[in-house]
């Protein structure tokens, strides 16, 4: 697939506004009071796994346009994608099916080890040659374009 060309596959397209990151501890609050808001991003890692976050993001889906932004990814890495990980956002993104999903530009991983934050990448040729490269495995794997 060309990654230059992957298809925006969404349910609800992002407004041209403001939109509201969005916590756990606001899940109930959004689900009850319904506030006014264009749309809401969520954290991708925070809806990876099981329990209620998933479900939570279901029934908030339903009245509102949802942004994934994720910083797991390790777009930086020289040493690849985690495949696990990047099979896990690609669940999200179908079962959410978000206005956009955005990434961080950074790396999380070296030597094979996770490293816990959000590194800075230097800034060379080779560099952007890794973030071309992993850009491109997502934007595959997702079959969608995203933002960095």
């Amino acid at each position: 697939m060309d990654s230059h060309a992957a298809p925006l596959r969404t349910r609800d397209s992002i407004p041209a506004k403001a939109g509201v990151g969005l916590r756990f501890r606001h899940h109930r609050e959004v689900l009850e009071a319904r506030p006014a808001a264009a749309w809401l991003e969520v954290h991708t890692e925070n809806y990876l796994g099981g329990g209620s976050a998933p479900a939570c993001l279901d029934a908030i889906r339903r009245d509102y346009p949802v942004s994934l932004h994720g910083t797991g990814l390790s777009l930086g890495s020289a040493e690849g994608l985690d495949p696990a990980h990047l099979a896990r956002v690609r669940e999200l993104v179908e079962r959410a099916e978000p206005g956009l999903v955005s990434e961080h530009l950074s790396f999380s991983v070296a030597a094979g080890n996770y490293l816990a934050d959000l590194l800075p990448l230097p800034l060379t040729e080779e560099a952007l040659g890794i973030v071309c490269r992993n850009v491109a495995q997502v934007q595959d794997h997702l079959k969608r374009r995203i933002l960095v």
